[in-house]
């Protein structure tokens, strides 16, 4: 016989236990290693949550502060540069006006150069998406170069479509441009015969910009990997190749090979009117070391002459106190 009596086969021991009230555990008083204390969020002026900055945040802050501290400044002194340089072009007698009207009416259809020049974006599926963003901003400088000069040439960009039609069209307002864009391969819109891609490993030198031909320039920027790609193209499709003359008229300290915005800007110069060497040397950016060849030949010419003159002077100089010596053995023998 059991010692504790039962309710409904349930220990009455049981019964009492779970009757009663359920103690309150103070989290606070328990150390519990595992676990870190949750950091508390501040709260904002009106009520909502606010993380703490941080160092790099700051920083951007006051740099934004400081900019729009010196916003004033900087208009006036922008507003001090621009009074400056209309003074100077009146000086010089250039024109002072609506620069960007005078531009409008500078279109390749009113313009009497027609020396046609064509971009070739035919590979863009060799360029990272990198490389295909620089393609597309220098294919922008040519555009903004040309529509710079009193008589623009033909800009042609062909095999425009797919990725670097994509990629352009980011620059808002393109359709606009005074430029040929054409889906079709240059093959397709130019006879093979007039056809001249440019290519700086071809041992065919280009002296004279010929009206009659055009130019094909490789919308590639790859950092020379694809390395003579455009020559070989040319050479399977039976095309006529040149490279421009750049080992005839300059020295560089690095490779000669040039972006194409600095290619269609040097033939550009050259239509209008200038030499080789000076669309070499305006356009190659100063990093390069470009040097004219004349220019260097001139110096070791001046330098030549310098010491000829040092070397003569000397031997002036040598030959007078020669002389003085004799002189003054004279002058004690007569005494003597």
């Amino acid at each position: 016989m059991e010692s504790t009596e039962t309710i409904n086969g349930v220990h009455a021991e049981d019964v009492i236990l779970d009757n009663r009230t359920p103690s309150v555990v103070d989290n606070s008083s328990v150390n519990n290693n595992d676990t870190k204390p949750e950091s508390v969020p501040k709260e904002s002026a009106n009520g909502g949550e606010t993380q703490a900055l941080s160092k790099r945040q700051k920083k951007k802050l006051l740099k934004k502060q400081k900019w729009n501290d010196t916003k004033a400044e900087r208009r006036k002194r922008e507003r001090e540069k621009l009074k400056k340089r209309l003074v100077e072009k009146r000086a010089a007698g250039e024109p002072c006006g609506n620069i960007r009207k005078k531009l409008k009416q500078m279109t390749m259809a009113t313009s009497s150069c027609k020396q046609r020049v064509v971009v070739d974006m035919s590979f863009d599926d060799l360029m990272i998406e990198k490389h295909l963003s620089q393609c597309v901003k220098q294919v922008s400088r040519c555009y903004s170069a040309n529509r710079r000069v009193s008589s623009p040439m033909q800009l042609y960009v062909t095999s425009f479509e797919g990725k670097c039609a994509e990629v352009m069209s980011k620059q808002n307002g393109y359709e606009h441009w005074d430029v040929y864009f054409k889906k079709e391969n240059y093959m397709d819109i130019f006879p093979k015969e007039d056809l001249v891609y440019l290519s700086s490993e071809s041992k065919n030198v280009i002296t004279t910009v010929d009206e009659n031909k055009v130019y094909v320039i490789g919308g590639l920027v790859d950092h020379n990997v694809h390395k003579g790609l455009c020559l070989k193209l040319a050479e399977e499709k039976g095309i006529a190749h040149g490279r421009l003359p750049i080992d005839e008229f300059i020295e560089m300290k690095t490779r000669k090979v040039l972006t194409i915005d600095h290619v269609f800007r040097i033939i550009l110069g050259v239509t209008e009117g200038g030499s080789w060497k000076e669309a070499f040397l305006k356009t190659i950016p100063a990093r390069k070391g470009a040097v004219g060849k004349d220019e260097e030949n001139d110096c070791d010419d001046s330098e030549v002459d310098k010491e000829t003159t040092n070397n003569s002077s000397n031997k002036s100089e040598e030959n007078s106190s020669e002389s003085k010596e004799i002189v003054d053995k004279g002058d004690d023998a007569e005494k003597s």
